[in-house]
């Protein structure tokens, strides 16, 4: 299913507005197989292009570097401007994105963002070896700890325990603490849409209604019993809201 075309590999689905996906720290581009599916049946094209997370120089691995690789794509496929949604990490390359490029973006979409506040990734790390404390890490991502497979753990634990991936991701979660948003938000007007888990234990609540607060155009939707990755614990719900919104803006 993936594309390949120059340095990117990417995923896409339909015809019509674009809708660039960009996936959190530990997230893969199956996070967001619901929305693939059902955006491209409402006059959409979504795109999800893989983040060189683990993969550029030292140097490259921070957010603002991530926001460059994103604009080259977007350059790269000829998009004119695009719906940007974003997912932990990813919602905080968006709205850096969006900082930077805001001709670029017809609507922003965050769900439990960073670029705020960031709970410290960076703790747990000294228990890398330990499987269980990593599984549990993993389940408190969601409010249903089931949605943290086998597999969606095994991923995690593979990732921490890689000491190549373990120094970009800590390079990583460093930088999203220098990025703080905090002062360039008011000064966004790009139309955007906030949907956060009510559970979401990694950005809690209170991170959303801060982005609300500081976002001069933004619109918050809460979903129950849901905890950082909305997208994947309520996908139903998540699409509908952001469906919704997109056509209340018409965008």
């Amino acid at each position: 299913m993936l594309k390949r075309e120059k340095k990117y590999t990417y995923f896409e689905a339909g015809e019509g507005t674009p809708i660039i996906v960009l996936h959190g720290l530990m997230g893969g581009l199956s996070n967001f197989g619901s929305l693939a599916d059902f955006f491209p049946t409402k006059g959409y094209k979504v795109v999800i292009p893989e983040l060189p997370l683990y993969t550029q120089n030292i140097l490259k691995t921070n957010v603002k570097a991530f926001s460059k690789y994103v604009k080259d794509f977007i350059v790269s496929k000829g998009f004119d401007q695009v719906i940007l949604v974003g997912n932990s990490l990813g919602g905080h390359i968006a709205l850096y994105f969006t900082k930077m490029y805001p001709e670029l973006v017809k609507g922003l979409v965050i769900t439990g963002s960073s670029g705020l506040y960031e709970s410290g990734m960076g703790e747990s790390y000294p228990k890398r070896g330990d499987y269980e404390y990593i599984k549990k890490k993993s389940e408190d991502v969601f409010y249903n700890p089931e949605i943290a497979t086998k597999e969606i753990v095994d991923e995690v634990f593979a990732t921490v325990n890689d000491r190549i991936k373990l120094i970009k991701t800590l390079t990583i979660a460093k930088s999203a603490i220098r990025h703080n948003m905090a002062k360039d938000l008011p000064k966004m007007t790009t139309p955007t849409c906030i949907i956060w888990g009510k559970n979401d234990k990694v950005t809690p609540p209170e991170v959303a209604e801060e982005f609300d607060k500081l976002l001069p155009n933004s619109e918050l939707f809460w979903i129950d019993k849901c905890g950082h990755a909305a997208m994947m614990e309520h996908p139903d719900e998540f699409n509908r809201v952001l469906f919704d919104w997109l056509q209340k803006n018409k965008i």
